[in-house]
């Protein structure tokens, strides 16, 4: 089967691919070749492909999931390859969303800093898994 990860950039992968796992807003999620046509919203979550018994990760950052006649396609804001990950501003990145939710005195926009802590931590993981 086929995928495409496509952010309003670029497209970030392009390829053929024998099995796909995703995180949608419901839950993680595998497709596999001949799967029922599916579109899911995706959440913060790491995408892992797999090509010939090879695993690549993603991180993808919300967006659509769509797959029909063994065509899938990741339409997201924010897709990584995990070995593109800059680990050190990952880090400081979640440095700084602890920061920010463990200041009780600042007027800290607490869903934003969630946001940017789970958005951290993912690439994180994604980086860790494609060592």
């Amino acid at each position: 089967m086929h995928l495409k990860i496509i952010t309003h950039d670029k497209v970030v992968f392009d390829g053929d691919v024998d099995e796909i796992y995703t995180k949608g807003v419901d839950g993680e999620f595998g497709i596999l070749k001949n799967h029922i046509p599916i579109i899911s919203a995706l959440d913060i979550g790491a995408t892992k492909l797999v090509q010939s018994d090879k695993c690549r990760y993603f991180v993808t950052i919300g967006g659509v999931f769509q797959f029909k006649d063994n065509e899938a396609t990741i339409l997201t804001d924010v897709a990584e390859a995990g070995e593109d990950i800059d680990v050190t501003r990952a880090k400081a990145a979640k440095e700084r969303a602890e920061a920010r939710l463990a200041d009780k005195t600042a007027n800290v926009d607490t869903k934003r800093a969630e946001c940017s802590l789970a958005r951290a931590l993912e690439r994180l993981k994604v980086a860790q898994f494609s060592k």
